[in-house]
């Protein structure tokens, strides 16, 4: 059998996981620093959970599990004859794996809200599956970093989600752009447009504008049933663009309006502090997920063509169908893929020295690798990260290519005339300097010329 991974799924090997690792630190550092906690849930969510949060797209992008044990001995035989899937899948299947992190930590709210303070912050940092087609930037299988705060309507973590985007991709140097909407807004133009009902269908269109233009949002709205007269209504109010344009197309909108003054609240909280990123109304952002109420956020960059690096918003509603009403929610995401293919290819990781080890012993002669593992112990007490070759007396060339492999900065050479005496010799790999020593010496050097490499870099 010739070795494969799924589709839309990628191994990362040790140099990829600690650049993975650099950008959840940063991001887990800024979350923490606003005062959010960690919680983690299952990777298995019930298909109750997941179906009817994500919109009709979405809810086709859900990985579902088979049921344990003789799924087909339950099936809807009806549906097995007639070849109905979505009836048979019914049947046989209850439970699918997370789509995203935010309605699992709606569920969470529901589930434990009698152990919980009100507002609630969370961040969470975990792999979430969609069935979506594989291309560059979009995978199957996929980190997201987020971050939740939920009972308070406050417009004040708007504000602070803001900062927190900005904060991020300022420490990890991509440049970005910070683009905000309101769904009252976008509910406004479907009302004033008069297809309120249709509100949905217009923002899965609008959602699509940076994709096929207007022209091609046009069609999109024609294919979804939306009448002419509302199309080019609603094409006008988006060729106006400002914020202030906006308030006379949506005077007549008691909603629309609504969305505005949030809007505004939310640059005068904004205007106290400064920011690296530019932060942006865009009344094209729309964002196809159903449970939206409020503000909406995406990030982009122009500096690699990738898509969005990251969004959220406002979602009032979304603990509701859990049973929790009258409980407010923001939030918001970060794409880690492709936050690390845009790293990647601008070349912004830092090098992997500090995540490497720092020392390798090498036992050249026969007796040796007892006294070596002795060393490595106490070179491990003092918080050297280090390795040991496993096979004393094998030939020295073999031993050099394994310790260039690894990239250590030092070799730690055990050698039969000198080990008896307590003697190592260390020699630097890049100068190729060596010097005999013992081993308090040894780890004496070692920890200096670290701490030296550190203030230097």
């Amino acid at each position: 059998m010739k070795p494969s991974v799924p589709k839309g799924t990628r191994d990362f090997s040790p140099d990829q996981v600690f650049k993975r690792k650099y950008i959840f630190d940063i991001i887990r550092s800024v979350f923490e620093k606003y005062g959010y906690q960690p919680i983690e849930t299952p990777t298995m969510e019930n298909l109750a959970t997941l179906t009817g949060k994500y919109g009709n797209e979405g809810d086709k992008l859900l990985f579902k599990v088979l049921n344990n044990g003789d799924f087909l001995s339950n099936a809807d035989e009806e549906a097995l004859k007639s070849k109905n899937s979505n009836k048979v899948l019914s049947s046989i299947s209850k439970r699918g794996l997370r789509y995203d992190l935010t309605v699992p930590f709606a569920r969470y709210v529901v589930m434990h809200q009698n152990e919980i303070v009100f507002p609630f912050k969370r961040y969470q940092i975990q792999p979430v599956w969609r069935a979506d087609r594989p291309q560059k930037g979009r995978y199957q299988e996929f980190y997201q970093c987020d971050a939740d705060v939920v009972g308070s309507d406050s417009l004040i973590y708007e504000a602070e989600f803001a900062q927190i985007y900005d904060q991020v991709f300022a420490q990890l140097n991509i440049n970005v752009q910070i683009r905000i909407n309101n769904r009252k807004v976008l509910a406004g133009i479907a009302e004033v447009a008069g297809i309120i009902d249709q509100l949905i269908d217009m923002t899965v269109a609008i959602d699509k504008l940076d994709k096929v233009g207007l022209d091609g949002v046009r069609n999109e709205m024609q294919l979804r049933s939306i009448s002419d007269e509302a199309i080019d209504k609603i094409l006008d109010i988006l060729k106006d663009g400002s914020l202030d344009n906006l308030r006379d197309s949506l005077a007549d909108s008691e909603i629309g309006m609504i969305g505005i003054k949030e809007l505004d609240q939310f640059f005068d909280f904004l205007s106290t502090g400064e920011v690296t990123n530019p932060i942006v109304f865009d009344i094209t952002l729309a964002r196809g997920l159903n449970y939206y109420t409020g503000c909406i956020f995406e990030i982009v960059t122009n500096d690699v063509k990738i898509g969005s690096l990251g969004g959220g918003g406002r979602y009032d509603d979304l603990t509701s169908v859990f049973g929790l009403k009258n409980v407010s929610g923001v939030g918001i995401s970060f794409g880690a893929a492709r936050i690390f293919d845009v790293m990647e290819e601008l070349n912004l990781f830092p090098s992997q020295d500090k995540n490497n080890i720092q020392v390798l012993f090498m036992p050249l002669d026969q007796g040796t690798l007892q006294f070596a593992f002795k060393c490595i112990n106490a070179v491990r007490k003092a918080n050297i990260k280090a390795d040991i070759y496993p096979q004393e007396g094998a030939k020295f060339k073999k031993q050099i290519k394994y310790a260039n492999a690894r990239n250590v900065p030092f070799i730690a050479l055990i050698e039969e005339d000198d080990f008896k005496e307590g003697i190592i010799t260390l020699r630097n790999t890049g100068t190729r300097e060596q010097e005999k020593l013992d081993l308090a010496s040894l780890i004496d050097h070692i920890q200096r010329s670290t701490l030296a490499t550190e203030v230097t870099s």
